[in-house]
């Protein structure tokens, strides 16, 4: 017995479900921006680093890439050295690495790829799954 099949691959449906995810993964890394500020955890004396500096970078979206940039030239020295004596008078949490609680093993791991899901789900519904 021999069976033979045609697919056909709608490729304006395939690119609107690719321009919903890039949409989905901006909006998620602008909660994830969000949720760092609310939780107070970055050290913060003017306010510079974490709210000036601190952005979401789109630059790389086509290529599906988007980062959550701090600018400031002092942003590394603070992030990867915790042993500093970090003032917590104006964050409560401040401290270094500071996204560490969302990275993998960290407390809210599963925020990002939650919110993904539930943007990418959202954008679904509203705008439609194809073309």
């Amino acid at each position: 017995m021999r069976v033979t099949s045609t697919v056909t691959i709608n490729n304006i449906a395939v690119n609107h479900l690719c321009d919903l995810a890039r949409e989905a993964l901006v909006a998620t890394v602008e909660a994830l921006h969000t949720e760092v500020v609310q939780a107070e955890v970055m050290p913060r004396d003017e306010g510079t680093l974490q709210n000036e500096s601190t952005f979401v970078d789109t630059s790389l979206v086509n290529y599906n890439k988007v980062s959550l940039v701090s600018s400031t030239p002092y942003a590394r020295r603070l992030y990867f050295h915790p042993e500093y004596n970090f003032s917590r008078d104006e964050n409560i949490a401040a401290g270094g690495e500071w996204l560490s609680p969302w990275l993998k093993g960290g407390m809210y791991q599963d925020f990002c790829p939650e919110t993904f899901r539930k943007i990418y789900k959202r954008l679904l519904r509203e705008r439609g799954g194809g073309a």
